[in-house]
Formats: C-alpha cells, structure tokens, sequence
C-alpha cells in the first residue's frame, strides 16, 4: 500500500500544466528574441539526457533574412519560417567523436543504424527541451520537419560539415495568435500494462481511431475548417501514400550517417 506522503503528493505542477497547454503557434508580435533568452533556453536544454554521455548534437541559431528565406523554400514555403524570430536548427552531430576516434587510432567510416539513431535521438530530446523551456518563460514555437525535405540542402544552407545534418528545426518568438488546442488520441489507446495491447485491467486494448477520427473532424469543423469524416485517417493516408521524402536515406548517406 502507498504511504500518507505518497498519496498527498500533487499530480500537477508547472511543468506538468506547460505540456498539458502547449500548441503549435506560428503567428508572431514583433518583439525581439534577445540572444540572451536564446541562451538561456539552449543551455537548459543541454541538460537533457544523452546517450552514454555522448553529446551528438549541436545547434545553429539562424536569424538572417536571407538564410531564413532559403530555409522557407526547402520547408515548402513555410512563411513562419521566413518570418521566424529565430530559428533554431537541432543537428545530430558525429564530428566531435570523429575527432576523439580519430585521436585513439580509429574512424566513423563504419558509422552504422545505432550511431546514426542515437545522435538523432540525442538532437530531438534537446530539441523538446528547449521548445519546454521557451514555452516555460512565454515564448511560443512549432517544430519544423521539413527542413528534410532535402537535407543535403539544407545543409548546404546551414553551413554543415560530413556528419551532421539538421534533424529538424524550431521557429520561437512571442505569440501574436495561439491557436485552439487540437484534440489528442484517448490516453487508453495509447498506453499499456505490462505487455503492448494490454489494458490496465487486463482487457484488449482499443486502438480508438475511429474515434480519433470523428473527435479530430469536429475540432476542424468547429474552427471553419474543411475537412474528411475521417479526419485523422484521411490524412495519414495523404501524408504516407506515396511515401514521403523517398531520398532521404541517399542524402543522409551523403551527409554521413549510414542508415543501412
């Protein structure tokens, strides 16, 4: 049985209430992202947890019209990103122990899968951390995948060396319009016991999508906007047929990261 201090202790906090309210904002006021905000949000990110103390990630922080303007185009013409307050790009990145291999005798040629996920997944923790830390103070942001659309590219762009490319990016500023906050899949059809497919009580977990479906195309049509019967399933089939960025694992191989 849980003790007295175990049962009275909250089930919210700050940080809790910031995740429960977060959103994707993309309209801006035109206050200024001060470079000390910036490094503040980025030095508490670094403290999110690494891979056996690795470190595989680093960040550019692009304000420059004109890189802005070039990242808007391979992001599909994303005009919150041409407009960004700032930029943040989050990059897996492999030089820094390339140069310590390097330095004991050895090298990355034989980068593989494991390498190359965990500096990906090294670059997306500190990434959330920080979108959690600017929401924190105010700011408000949206990830930005697209910077994938062509990673060589992108790269170019940023500037990146063999081994690194940009995971994905985050546009942050103060929000001018939060929008209304989109509805999620119900906590029982994603969470569960023991073993994958397990409900708390031992039951068959419901994959609830049609569910999902019917609740996601009333938050659409409550704003005004078009949208299927099947909202959710609509899209995904839209989004993954054909599959999308099909030269992905060619430009990642380019950049240094064998996906193989």
């Amino acid at each position: 049985m849980p003790d007295s201090e175990t049962l009275t202790r909250p089930l919210t906090s700050d940080t809790i209430e910031t995740l429960a309210n977060r959103v994707s904002v993309r309209a801006f006021t035109d206050e200024p992202v001060t470079d000390e905000q910036v490094d503040a949000v980025l030095k508490a990110a670094f403290r999110a947890p690494t891979s056996s103390n690795i470190q595989s990630y680093s960040v550019v922080v692009v304000r420059d019209p004109e890189t802005l303007e070039k990242l808007s185009v391979i992001t599909a013409g994303q005009k919150h990103v041409k407009e960004a307050p700032v930029f943040l790009a989050f990059c897996a990145d492999l030089t820094r122990i390339d140069t310590a291999v390097r330095g004991k005798g050895g090298n990355m040629d034989s980068n593989n899968l494991e390498t190359g996920l965990v500096s990906s997944i090294d670059a997306a923790l500190v990434g959330m951390s920080a979108y959690l830390a600017a929401d924190s103070i105010g700011m408000k942001g949206v990830m930005i995948g697209a910077v994938r659309n062509n990673a060589v590219e992108t790269a170019k762009v940023l500037g990146l060396p063999r081994r690194v490319y940009c995971v994905f990016g985050m546009v942050l500023g103060w929000p001018a319009k939060v929008p209304q906050q989109k509805p999620r899949m119900d906590y029982p059809a994603v969470v569960h016991y023991e073993r994958y497919g397990r409900t708390k009580s031992g039951g068959k977990v419901d994959p609830a999508v049609s569910a999902y479906d019917k609740a996601l195309a009333a938050h659409y049509k409550g704003l005004g906007m078009p949208t299927a019967e099947d909202s959710w399933s609509h899209d995904m089939g839209k989004k993954f047929m054909p599959e999308p960025r099909q030269n992905l694992r060619k430009e990642l191989a380019e950049l240094g990261f064998d996906f193989i």
